[in-house]
């Protein structure tokens, strides 16, 4: 079976035999979840509206940040709910993992933080988890609306 990450080491391996064989240790490969992070956080933090916010502890690492998320109306106006995002190696075969660090009640949230919802499961019952086809993006949008929906519990 062919797969990305094996065309990208064949496609290296042609293009290191046609350079010369001294090449720098410093010139490392770009994971293929790095490549997919540079374009979709650069997508997500166009598209995020005014009451979310995208922080990034080092600058260095797009694989390990926080959204916070601060709702213009529902019952929770005015408060700021802070979740982290760590996303694995394997991504975007696998989901990131999500956790509210902001300490809240809702019915899809453990008292530990965990995020209870179809998206963030490998495999889901209703079909609706994650699948390769989906971005970080699609994740915040859960989040904001989750945010919204607070009002109704």
């Amino acid at each position: 079976m062919l797969t990305l990450a094996s065309k990208l080491k064949r496609d290296d391996g042609v293009k290191g035999s046609r350079t010369s064989s001294t090449t720098s240790d410093s010139t490392r490969r770009v994971s293929i979840r790095d490549r997919l992070l540079v374009k979709e956080v650069a997508e997500l933090e166009a598209n995020l509206p005014c009451t979310c916010k995208v922080n990034f502890p080092d600058p260095d690492s797009l694989h390990n940040f926080q959204l916070i998320v601060s709702p213009d109306e529902s019952y929770y106006q005015g408060g700021k709910f802070q979740f982290e995002i760590d996303v694995p190696d394997a991504y975007n075969m696998v989901p990131p993992k999500v956790k509210c660090l902001t300490r809240i009640w809702h019915p899809n949230i453990t008292e530990t933080g965990e995020i209870c919802l179809s998206l963030l499961r490998e495999h889901s019952i209703d079909g609706t988890g994650w699948a390769p086809t989906r971005t970080l993006k699609a994740i915040a949008a859960e989040k904001m609306q989750q945010s919204n929906s607070f009002a109704r519990f």
